[in-house]
């Protein structure tokens, strides 16, 4: 099958400089790169062939020997002098390098990585996250370690430059007019070997301590959120940028209420006597307690609403409402003259007919249709 050419692969003229470059692979690696397209083999293609295409075109002498021979001229395969296979692979990672994962600096210096973010899963209390809170979170931290000075090498030692890449971190092999840099392979990139490493950081130059961080919750947040603390993930490898700290909120189950976006819901008990009178109940909310009017002959599972005493959400410009949810409560453990003045009231309530209970009568109703 023919290659596509890489100019119209990435969308971009021949005469196309470095940033256009890059602004053309930048927008095609986002929209098919694995990580969002998973599972879609045509989008892992395509992304494949986008990076390919960058990696030559932002080469000067892979553009030139792409411009003169086409494909032939950077294929291994093809005896034009491309590369040993897998030089393209060893080029870099280009995507790490434009999205900020990571940087291999030019002229053969030292690899800068980014370091990796971290998660930490922060619980709440539902009022923590209603209203807003600060916390103090113990999160693994690297710092340099005492024993060598952050040298790695033994105390009374000292790392040596690489013999292999002469301190460059990298290694050129040439292939024709060609030239293609690896990392490398004795030092790993960093230009230095360590023959006795220091026994305290394994010569690593840093240790792993904990160190504590405050903070902020902000009010109305809720689970599955994530707020993020730049800065305080994992170091950057040879001086490159920390990674950042992500903390994932959840919410602990609460004993009356339950979320429901901005809104809470609450379950009310109730006596029968005074559903059946009406009265005047307290109800919990956030803020304390608030009273509500139950109406006369109000039914279990009746639902009556307090405006604005739920959440103020996040992004929300008012706080949500509190929905209580009416559960009328059979009386139990009966005495004697409880007993009696319940059934004289049942036989009042009979001799009422169905007055009385309005949702008895409908039911009967449909039950004698079911029958007929």
């Amino acid at each position: 099958m023919a290659k596509r050419d890489f100019y119209d692969t990435l969308g971009v003229s021949r005469d196309a400089d470095e940033d256009t470059l890059k602004k053309a692979y930048r927008k095609l690696a986002m929209k098919y790169h694995p990580d969002r397209t998973q599972g879609d083999k045509a989008a892992e293609e395509k992304f494949k062939e986008a990076k390919l295409a960058y990696e030559t075109l932002c080469d000067p002498q892979k553009r030139a020997a792409y411009d003169r021979y086409g494909h032939a001229g950077v294929d291994p395969s093809a005896g034009m002098g491309g590369g040993a296979a897998g030089g393209f692979a060893d080029f870099g990672n280009i995507f790490e390098e434009i999205f900020g994962g990571g940087a291999r600096q030019r002229g053969g210096a030292q690899q800068v990585y980014r370091g990796s973010d971290l998660s930490y899963s922060l619980t709440l209390t539902l009022e923590e996250a209603a209203l807003g809170c600060a916390k103090s979170l113990r999160i693994p931290s690297w710092d340099t370690c005492d024993a060598c000075a952050g040298s790695g090498a033994k105390p009374g030692t000292k790392p040596k430059t690489c013999p292999t890449c002469h301190g460059s971190g990298a290694t050129t092999q040439r292939m024709g007019p060609f030239a293609m840099q690896h990392t490398c392979s004795t030092c790993g990139g960093t230009g230095k070997i360590i023959p006795e490493p220091c026994p305290t950081c394994h010569g690593q130059g840093r240790i792993q301590r904990q160190k504590t961080l405050e903070v902020n919750i902000p009010a109305g947040i809720d689970t599955g959120m994530r707020i993020r603390s730049s800065g305080n993930g994992e170091p950057g490898v040879n001086g490159g940028p920390s990674g950042d700290l992500y903390v994932e909120i959840q919410i602990k189950p609460h004993a009356l209420f339950e979320r429901d976006g901005d809104d809470l819901h609450c379950k009310i008990p109730v006596s029968m006597t005074a559903a059946a009178l009406g009265s005047r109940i307290e109800v919990p909310t956030l803020a304390g307690v608030a009273e509500i009017d139950l109406p006369e002959g109000t039914q279990s599972g009746k639902t009556l609403r307090l405006r604005g005493k739920g959440v103020k959400g996040l992004h929300s410009g008012h706080p949500g409402d509190l929905y209580c949810h009416i559960e009328v409560e059979t009386p139990v453990r009966l005495s004697e003259e409880q007993r009696r003045l319940l059934e004289q009231l049942d036989e009042s309530f009979k001799r009422g007919g169905d007055r009385h209970s309005p949702a008895g009568k409908t039911w009967a109703d449909k039950v004698r249709a079911f029958f007929k």
